[in-house]
């Protein structure tokens, strides 16, 4: 582990010393959880953003280390300048939600909660726009200095990525995570998707992770391109039917 961050601090400093911020953030909400009783939604209310927090601490890494693959270096400087923007303010918006004891995603309210909102919106839009140039990229540059089957890895993790990143549209539509009953009942331990009900969260966090997931196996496992190709069509289709299921309303375990 140690010398893969020392990798990733040569690869991308800006992002390296970013996800490592958002680290000490999650770490703080993991503290802040036993100290104080106040719940938003059922659950303490450090939890939405320490979930968050860590969730971009690997997103940031993981984009670091993959765009070190990329030529030309004041190209990935924007992109790395345009992610530390926008999750910064992302992020701080939730926290500032969490501060103020109410929630951060789909809360209109009040006008103040409205624009908070809105915000995020906005930030994740120019966020996942990022992503759109960097995948694009990534199939339009000629030449790459790694395997056939680690750079379809890459790039099937980035549109799996941005597929169920896309997909938290579906939330927005509905204004709310859970199908057939009300967000915050009776959820999972940590990871809080609904035990009684549909949770579009499922696919999405899956989804998300798939640039992790994806990549790693046509790095380490794929011996040719066809079964990196099987394995993101595989997983796709798997988290497909997880977002069926969850548009159903029917909970994860049934």
């Amino acid at each position: 582990m140690k010398n893969i961050l020392k990798e990733l601090r040569q690869r991308n400093k800006l992002l390296y010393w970013f996800g490592w911020l958002n680290f000490i953030v999650a770490v703080a909400c993991i503290v802040m959880m036993p100290l104080e009783n106040v719940q938003v939604m059922g659950v303490s209310r450090w939890l939405k953003p320490m979930k968050f927090y860590l969730s971009v601490t690997i997103t940031c890494w993981t984009i670091a280390w993959l765009m070190h693959h990329l030529s030309g270096s004041k190209k990935v400087k924007i992109f790395s300048l345009l992610i530390t923007f926008t999750l910064f303010f992302e992020n701080g918006l939730i926290l500032l939600q969490a501060v103020r004891k109410t929630t951060s995603h789909f809360n209109t309210a009040t006008f103040f909660d409205a624009m908070v909102f809105q915000l995020m919106g906005a930030f994740i839009a120019v966020f996942t726009l990022t992503v759109v140039f960097i995948t694009i990229t990534f199939f339009t540059q000629k030449t790459f200095q790694i395997t056939s089957p680690y750079l379809w890895g890459i790039r099937f993790g980035l549109l799996l990525f941005l597929f169920f990143s896309i997909e938290g549209g579906v939330m927005v539509a509905h204004l709310k995570h859970t199908i057939g009953g009300t967000d915050g009942v009776d959820g999972w331990p940590l990871l809080n998707w609904s035990k009684k009900y549909g949770d579009l969260r499922i696919a999405h966090f899956f989804g998300i992770h798939a640039l992790q997931a994806v990549p790693l196996f046509g790095w380490y496992v794929a011996k040719n391109n066809r079964q990196v190709y099987f394995f993101s069509l595989a997983f796709f289709l798997s988290l497909v039917l997880l977002m069926l299921q969850a548009l159903q309303g029917i909970p994860l375990l049934f």
